[in-house]
């Protein structure tokens, strides 16, 4: 008869603490966190002994006990709609770096545009202690939780709060306006708009700008040339191909980088030539359309720079908690290339 004889339980390392790096060092546990958190004096001896003997055992501060203690933590919460789509990854990088140098951090959550996913992210928050979330809303029911909890909240991109606070958008009403403008200039009187169906401010100034230069040029108004398509539609191309076939445009405004790289797929697809014989804008420069041929005419935002002024305005709204709220609006600006031409025949 064998007898099995168990393993013994593999031993977990115990996490250094600040009574740890006191004893090796020879201070006291409250020198050791006044020269690690850099709050209070330390001499410059001790403070160096310390640090080399946090370094060497290996110190990890504990954000969550500090957290606790001081009520709030140093994460920023940055919700954005679709982590797949280009525009939010510079967004993201725009806000990033002025709260790095602010010596803040960001999480960064995605809502896959679901308001319920949405309101799911503000309770991350919520119970991370974030002092501020910067959010590329959906819906207003998020802002309006984290408002309730004394969270200061930054929409970008759209407003969607009932009662306003901080923002930073693009005038997507000039974008939409210019784009159309740039068609009719080149000959286009059937001239489509693809766009997202929400009523998110960013969508609806777009489409507004689009039915201005109509107006303004004297044209028009086609239903049949507008289509909306939901969010998540599963049959956005064939939605595209029909389009093409009922409403013949000439030139093609598609409202996003995402609708505008799906009009360029079909157009290749069926063989049409790009501008020969439809001409495409998009809205929001990313990589790929100045890397096709031709390269793509575009509304470009300046992305980047809206992360970084959503970013100090929650800064702002951080070190003054009662200040009026605050709008920014910043502009788009067209970039012709060799997708839009003179309009057939």
């Amino acid at each position: 008869m064998s007898i099995s004889r168990r393993e013994p339980e593999p031993q977990l390392t115990q996490p250094v603490t600040l009574a740890d790096i006191a004893r090796e060092a020879g201070t006291s546990p409250s020198t050791a966190s006044r020269a690690l958190n850099g709050s209070g004096y330390v001499s410059e001896a001790a403070r160096d002994r310390l640090v080399a003997v946090a370094n060497r055992l290996g110190y990890v501060p504990n954000a969550s006990a500090r957290t606790l203690k001081q009520r709030t933590s140093r994460v920023v919460g940055v919700v954005v709609s679709d982590l797949d789509n280009q525009f939010y990854a510079r967004l993201a990088a725009g806000i990033e770096q002025v709260l790095r140098e602010a010596n803040y951090q960001m999480m960064v959550l995605g809502d896959n545009s679901e308001a319920a996913e949405e309101v799911a992210g503000a309770r991350t928050f919520l119970a991370m202690r974030a002092p501020g979330v910067i959010m590329t809303p959906v819906g207003s029911d998020a802002t309006e939780l984290l408002r309730s909890r004394g969270i200061a909240v930054v929409e970008v991109d759209r407003r969607l709060a009932e009662v306003p606070c901080d923002a930073v958008v693009i005038d997507n009403e000039r974008g939409g306006r210019e784009a159309t403008m740039h068609l009719v200039g080149l000959g286009h009187r059937r001239i489509a708009l693809l766009g997202v169906e929400t009523d998110w401010t960013s969508d609806a100034g777009r489409l507004n700008g689009y039915r201005t230069a109509l107006r303004n040029a004297g044209l028009e108004f086609d239903k049949r040339l507008v289509v909306r398509i939901p969010l998540h539609s599963p049959d956005t191309e064939m939605r595209i191909e029909s389009l093409l076939d009922d409403g013949a445009p000439t030139a093609i405004f598609a409202a996003n980088n995402t609708l505008a790289e799906q009009v360029w797929h079909v157009l290749r697809r069926r063989g049409l030539r790009i501008p020969g014989d439809v001409s495409l804008v998009g809205f929001d420069d990313v990589p790929w359309m100045g890397m096709v041929d031709p390269a793509i005419t575009v509304v470009e935002q300046p992305t980047l720079e809206l992360g970084r002024r959503a970013a100090l305005l929650l800064l702002r709204r951080l070190n003054g908690p009662t200040l009026e709220p605050a709008l920014e609006i910043l502009q788009p600006r067209l970039v012709v290339r060799g997708s839009t031409g003179p309009a057939r025949s």
